[in-house]
């Protein structure tokens, strides 16, 4: 299961296709909201378009929109999951609440926004875990769960106060099921992605008028890869590689990481 497919440039989109590439049938969700940019857009087919492009690599898929912070809809996704296939075996817990009116100083930072972020973020990935991990636990599989985390789970940032705060939550949380799990031999960990040149980096193109200019976007882009040690930002395909990584045989002796992919613009 993978939350968060529906992005055409999107994280959740390469790790579901990389996932099928390696043999794996997906459960892929999203809640369907759309960051709030004003940026022209093609003819895209979200969450479905990504289950065909696993179903033509040969793959299962089952695509369902779902609202994490809803304990109700994820045991329903869990339930289906389980009729549809017999088992969970991987949780990639990659959806995250879209910037908006959270980015600004914390005395500004409004009470609803920042619970947006929180629930979404924090409390969305507790709920996903705990049902995928009662799923895992019934069966006796030795899984593997994968949280997309952030470089501000590591380093904190003026005016994401929010967004820090939830994905410094998620590496604590992240420690703290790490060893409850490990006695059944699941893992957990957290993929820290700095920024990725995704839908989610769009908000660098957007104008005072709340226009779009993507000349703008390529520019602080190319600022933000000029101060990274690698000369580039990450690609939605270094976060899949990764996550493929710690979702396989080969990582089944790490856990309760939080692990930098950041170009080197964090070494610790």
């Amino acid at each position: 299961m993978v939350t968060g497919c529906s992005g055409e440039h999107g994280i959740g989109r390469a790790i579901a296709r990389r996932l099928a590439a390696d043999g794996a049938d997906l459960v892929l969700t999203s809640s369907g909201v759309r960051l709030a940019i004003n940026k022209p857009t093609g003819g895209w087919g979200g969450l479905e378009a990504v289950a065909q492009e696993v179903r033509n690599a040969g793959q299962r898929a089952l695509p369902l929109p779902l609202d994490i912070r809803s304990a109700a809809q994820i045991g329903e996704a869990i339930d289906r999951t389980l009729k549809e296939f017999g088992h969970l075996d991987i949780l990639v817990n990659n959806a995250a609440a879209p910037a908006g009116a959270d980015r600004v100083p914390v005395t500004e930072l409004s009470e609803e926004a920042w619970d947006i972020v929180l629930n979404v973020n924090l409390k969305g990935t507790f709920l996903c875990c705990k049902a995928a991990a009662n799923a895992m636990l019934s069966q006796r599989i030795q899984g593997r769960i994968i949280n997309i985390g952030s470089d501000n789970s590591k380093i904190g940032q003026p005016r994401l106060a929010a967004y820090c705060a939830s994905k410094f939550g998620l590496v604590g949380f992240t420690q703290a099921l790490a060893m409850e799990l490990a006695p059944a031999g699941i893992t957990v960990n957290t993929v820290c992605p700095g920024p990725v040149d995704t839908e989610r980096v769009d908000h660098l193109g957007r104008r005072p008028d709340g226009t779009y200019d993507e000349t703008q976007r390529q520019a602080r882009i190319a600022q933000l890869s000029s101060a990274t040690p690698l000369g580039r930002l990450a690609t939605p395909k270094d976060v899949a590689d990764l996550t493929a990584f710690l979702a396989s045989d080969e990582a089944a002796y790490i856990t309760g990481q939080a692990i930098n992919l950041v170009g080197g613009l964090i070494m610790h």
